[in-house]
Parts: C-alpha cells; structure tokens; sequence
C-alpha cells in the first residue's frame, strides 16, 4: 500500500446501509472508554478495506448540527490517524461504530487518547478470541 493513502479515509471505508447499522446495535459487541464507546461486529460478506467505518454524535446531547459535526470530524480523523494500529493485526472484516458518549465538547488530545485506548483493547480482545477457538 502506497505510504501516501494509508493516512486517508475513503469511501469505501465509510459505514452505510441501514441493515449494517441495525446489525451493529442488536448483535454487536461493545467495548467503552469514556468519552467514547466502540460497536464492533464481524461481517462475513467480503469487503474492498477490512473495516467500515461509522461515527456518531447524540443529538439528544448536542442540539447544534454544528457541534455534532465538529465532534463527527474529531472521530474520524482521529481514527484517520490510527488506523495503522488495526491493520496487519486482524484478520477477517469487521464494521466499526464510535459512538460519542461525553456531554461536554471534546478536543482532539482526549478523543484521540480514547480511540487508541478502544483500538487496543479491540486488539486484545481479538488476539484473546483467536486463540481460545
């Protein structure tokens, strides 16, 4: 993979479909660390990128489009950036949903140290998985 595109977050790395997402929410498995919570569920269906992505934002808590949308665009550049740490590491397809759980505004320092704290754990839970089948 070309060291230029590995930083990018394509379209075809974006979470759409109505029926992934409601997947996600009734049979995946999630794993929190304030303030973010990650939905993640295996998918059988071969894909062009090992992940799909999806970010969310609470309107219930953020009733400006506009603070949603900033915290939307911390997710997932934050992810962006970290994204390495996943591939090379697991093995099969996987759908991937932040949630943002906090009900203040975020900055990018404390959302980027909860990504890398969710991929982490992510990765241990898989390595975990993989070796007890």
């Amino acid at each position: 993979m070309d060291f230029g595109k590995r930083f990018s977050f394509g379209k075809n790395e974006k979470l759409k479909g109505k029926v992934t997402f409601e997947a996600l929410f009734s049979e995946g498995k999630s794993i929190s660390a304030f303030p973010l919570k990650l939905i993640y569920l295996k998918t059988d269906v071969p894909q062009d990128t090992p992940f799909k992505v999806g970010v969310v934002a609470p309107k219930k808590k953020f009733k400006s489009a506009v603070k949603r949308n900033r915290i939307k665009r911390l997710l997932r550049e934050s992810y962006r950036l970290n994204k390495h740490l996943l591939f090379n590491n697991v093995e099969g397809n996987f759908a991937f949903l932040f949630l943002y759980l906090g009900n203040k505004m975020p900055n990018a320092e404390e959302v980027n140290k909860a990504v890398v704290m969710l991929m982490s754990t992510f990765l241990k839970k898989q390595s975990n998985e993989k070796t007890n089948t």
